[in-house]
């Protein structure tokens, strides 16, 4: 049978419907109401469901999934398995939570650090066996460029194209370009220095929205070997916690 799992963060919504643990459908919305419920329910026939959301104004949607499947809220007391040390876990993110569980599922007993490149840039590492105690929260890329304007007197606001590579400051521009990117780049690999030392076989798993442009700036990174992409492993954790 199919399963619906639904992501509501910051700024988009990504839902994706399972068959098993396949992905056999995927959207990305500005917003969800319950007439694209309907329409998905309608097409894939999901008998399960489960809403992972920073916002609380879901109750609409989660009111017609409990009609039509049987539906969890997500939170940190689903498990499958990890132990979670985290000292407030009532605090921790349900995405952050989510990818460990999606990681775990794909790598288990498994020493992994999920890096998640949205709004913020989250770092959080797996032990190997299965031991979650938290990491760390960085500023993201969209954040860090508007802070430079925003906290300066005369700073432009600096777009920036995620198929581009990363230029040498030889301007005001390409020097806030290249601060911010490379300075990303940089954070990133000292992340998995300082967590290779902790963990000597580290697997590293991108994910968010911003995963595509990282990961392939890595990819000339001494630790190159150790990273890989995959940009559902949040609705891949959800899908992990309403298994069978």
């Amino acid at each position: 049978m199919n399963k619906l799992s639904i992501d509501i963060g910051n700024s988009s919504t990504k839902l994706a419907i399972f068959a098993g643990s396949e992905i056999v459908h995927y959207q990305r919305l500005n917003t969800i109401d319950v007439n694209d419920l309907a329409r998905l329910i309608e097409t894939y026939l999901p008998n399960k469901s489960v809403i992972s959301t920073v916002k609380q104004e879901v109750e609409s949607l989660e009111n017609f999934l409990k009609q039509h499947t049987t539906y969890t809220r997500f939170s940190t007391l689903l498990t499958n398995g990890v132990q979670n040390k985290y000292k407030t876990p009532a605090t921790l993110g349900l995405d952050r939570w989510a990818a460990i569980l999606g990681a775990n599922s794909l790598f288990p007993k498994e020493a992994i650090l999920v890096i998640d490149a949205g709004t913020c840039i989250t770092y959080d590492l797996l032990t190997k066996p299965g031991v979650y105690f938290g990491g760390s929260i960085s500023p993201g890329i969209a954040m860090r460029f508007k802070a430079v304007h925003e906290f300066t007197g005369r700073l432009p606001l600096v777009d920036w194209d995620a198929e581009s590579e990363i230029p040498q400051g030889t301007d005001t521009q390409t020097a806030i370009l290249n601060g911010v990117l490379q300075g990303i780049i940089n954070e990133i690999e000292g992340f998995i220095a300082l967590n290779n030392k902790k963990e000597s076989t580290l697997k590293v798993i991108i994910t968010g929205g911003d995963a595509n442009f990282l990961y392939k700036q890595l990819q000339n990174s001494i630790f190159a070997p150790q990273i890989s992409k995959d940009p559902y492993l949040v609705l891949k954790g959800l899908n992990e916690a309403i298994a069978d």
